[in-house]
């Protein structure tokens, strides 16, 4: 590694990351309790699991409801969200602008979720980046999802740049731990959705990012060879 400038390729993770899902996410678990005679819950209690994905948003929407019958819950949960799905949701600020900087040097930039591909994939004509994103790996794309390497790992290869000239960008810990394990320079987001309990810097990311906005100046990213 040299100096720190914009990586060759960029790669995300999204729900927390790029996109502010969590008013879809509500909205689905919304309609399921209120098909069961409960009342609404509110965001703040939803957003905080949204990058843990369905079941622990499950959880937090009916916390009362044994294990088994919850995870009984999981194809109606994702029913329901695709047809919520980009209805609510919106880009956090800073995070255009950041992908068009990356664009605007040269940089390649992808998407790699836990999130099932077939979603994942319908979110990228809503912003126009259908034509943009170089590569998308969903959660249900290979046979292993993070916080295994292997999705990071296909990423790189399907975009044909070495592991060591990305950089994975993620609000999760299993974000920063996939990183490290495919040997991918990282960046904790720290906008996203995170627990109470949950210490950014104990995820040991090389980068940690207030905001989206501060990713535009290339000194922000991890050192990395330069373009």
């Amino acid at each position: 590694m040299t100096s720190a400038g914009f990586p060759r390729a960029a790669l995300f993770d999204l729900d927390g990351t790029l996109l502010d899902s969590a008013p879809d996410m509500l909205a689905t678990a919304n309609r399921m309790r209120a098909s069961r005679g409960m009342a609404p819950m509110t965001l703040d209690l939803l957003r905080p699991h949204v990058s843990k994905g369905a079941r622990a948003m499950l959880a937090a929407a009916f916390p009362e409801m044994e294990q088994g019958p919850r995870e009984a819950l999981v194809p109606e949960f994702l029913a329901i969200y695709q047809e919520e799905l980009g209805r609510h949701s919106v880009l956090f600020d800073g995070v255009a602008a950041m992908l068009a900087a990356l664009e605007a040097a040269g940089s390649t930039w992808g998407i790699v979720t836990n999130k099932p591909e077939y979603l994942a994939r319908d979110i990228l004509p809503q912003f126009g980046w259908d034509t943009r994103c170089a590569v998308l790996i969903g959660g249900d794309t290979l046979a292993e999802k993070k916080p295994h390497p292997l999705p990071l790992q296909v990423a790189a290869e399907r975009i044909a740049i070495a592991i060591a000239d990305c950089v994975y960008v993620g609000d999760d810990e299993r974000d920063i731990q996939s990183a490290r394990a495919a040997g991918m320079p990282s960046v904790a987001a720290l906008w996203g959705y995170r627990q109470a309990h949950e210490e950014p810097a104990l995820w040991l990311a090389d980068v940690m990012v207030e905001l989206p906005a501060a990713l535009i100046a290339p000194s922000a990213w991890p050192a990395i060879r330069p373009l």
